[in-house]
């Protein structure tokens, strides 16, 4: 299998950054502080926002932007990239979680976690277990 293309760190932060538009909702709720972009493996990409909720029911921007993903059926992340109103966002462990849940070849994925700098997502889950196909079949 063909590895996909590296993806341009700079268009991804980009599409990140455009829909990162803040929005003020009732009752001091918010959207739109964080934005998302990823790449998938066959090259689309996806963005999202957050939404901030009194509740504690929100959601990141990458949930946001994994759920359009799915959408289209795709589950494979090459590259991720969220940005807030200091810059860029290394994902927190809800969505680290996520990510390598819908696909265990995300591990490979880039995340941004500095302006130009990306890790693995697998090495910011030094100690997770990635299920293989078999143990799905089990």
């Amino acid at each position: 299998m063909n590895s996909p293309p590296r993806p341009d760190l700079d268009q991804l932060l980009a599409a990140a950054r455009s829909v990162r538009r803040p929005l003020t909702l009732p009752r001091d709720c918010f959207a739109g502080k964080v934005g998302a972009a990823l790449v998938t493996a066959e090259g689309d990409l996806f963005t999202g926002v957050n939404l901030d909720l009194a509740c504690g029911i929100g959601f990141c921007a990458e949930h946001s932007a994994v759920a359009e993903m799915l959408k289209t059926h795709q589950t494979r992340v090459v590259a991720v990239a969220a940005v807030g109103r200091r810059g860029v966002l290394p994902p927190c462990g809800r969505c680290r979680e996520l990510l390598i849940q819908i696909d265990p070849a995300n591990a490979n994925a880039e995340v941004l976690v500095a302006p130009g700098q990306t890790v693995p997502l697998g090495e910011l889950l030094p100690r997770h277990w990635y299920p293989s196909e078999a143990d799905a079949e089990a």
